[in-house]
């Protein structure tokens, strides 16, 4: 069974770095992830393993998901990623993100590996997934991706490299470079939720580059909480309380959402499946939102 855990805010840390690997654990983002993948220049990937193992285990993260963006599948670095980190790290890893799935295959490969590494070292507990859908193909894939684990946690959508994938014409923040009519990675954003929802599972937004434009980080997380996101990566440290904020519940959500619910189950209990409160009909769909803000509630009391 699949544990739930928040993720309002995932943090990109540099694997390689360990001033930037000390600092993670007391960023205040729900996960943090090492990256071994794009931080990581080619020379020092190798090297940036024993960084992430020693961050990993020589640190106390409290109450942070701990992960490790490893590279893809079609590096030379994958399989030396996993198996050195896990071997090393075993219990202090809750995570491998895995980037640029394009198939439920990918996902496979990486869950076999994960189970006989765990068999082998004779782990107890069970290392967890997160997938990027960067990548054309992987979008068209998203939902068999989605369920192709019990392992899987969440899929993230990843706009730089599907940008590239696409032969988008953005800029650096992965906008369009000139007038488009409406939200251009609605599409992208709505399919990789749907996927994730139809597994289960959670949906994590893209990073947004500039770290320097705290408004349009608020504006780009707002965006992607109203679709129905659980979280968005953060690049800096900055953009984490940030994205905490807009993805949790206000107290006043809160307090709707319970008094919403009493007022029903009230009701129900009379034999009244349909009330209306505030001049407004509630019923059992408006039951399975308030039960979703107090869920996503509950997860960062």
């Amino acid at each position: 069974m699949r544990e739930p855990r928040a993720r309002r805010s995932e943090l990109a840390t540099p694997a390689s770095s360990e001033k930037m690997c000390a600092k993670a654990p007391s960023s205040g983002a729900d996960l943090v992830f090492l990256d071994l993948e794009d931080a990581c220049a080619p020379l020092v990937k190798e090297s940036a393993r024993a960084i992430a193992v020693d961050a990993l285990t020589g640190q106390d993260w409290g109450r942070v998901v701990r992960a490790v963006r490893v590279n893809g599948l079609d590096t030379p670095w994958c399989h030396g990623d996993v198996v050195e980190v896990v071997t090393g790290a075993r219990d202090a890893l809750d995570v491998i993100i895995v980037p640029k799935a394009r198939t439920a295959r990918d996902v496979w490969w990486f869950d076999v590996l994960l189970t006989q590494l765990e068999t082998k070292l004779g782990m107890t507990k069970r290392i967890g997934l997160e997938v990027l859908i960067e990548e054309a193909e992987g979008l068209t894939n998203a939902a068999e991706i989605a369920r192709a684990s019990d392992r899987l946690e969440a899929i993230i959508f990843g706009a730089g490299d599907l940008s590239a994938s696409m032969h988008a014409r953005v800029d650096g923040n992965f906008d369009p470079v000139g007038p488009y009519p409406g939200d251009f990675w609605h599409f992208a954003r709505v399919q990789i939720l749907a996927a994730a929802r139809g597994a289960g599972i959670d949906a994590v937004d893209a990073p947004f580059p500039a770290y320097q434009e705290p408004d349009g980080f608020r504006a780009s997380a707002t965006q992607a909480s109203l679709l129905g996101y659980d979280g968005k990566w953060a690049i800096h440290p900055s953009q984490v309380p940030i994205a905490n904020d807009v993805f949790s519940p206000t107290a006043d959500e809160v307090a709707a959402a319970q008094r919403s619910i009493a007022e029903y189950r009230a009701a129900e209990a009379g034999g009244v499946g349909a009330i209306g409160t505030d001049g407004r009909l509630v019923d059992a769909a408006h039951m399975r939102l308030a039960e979703n803000v107090l869920r996503k509630a509950e997860l960062t009391d």
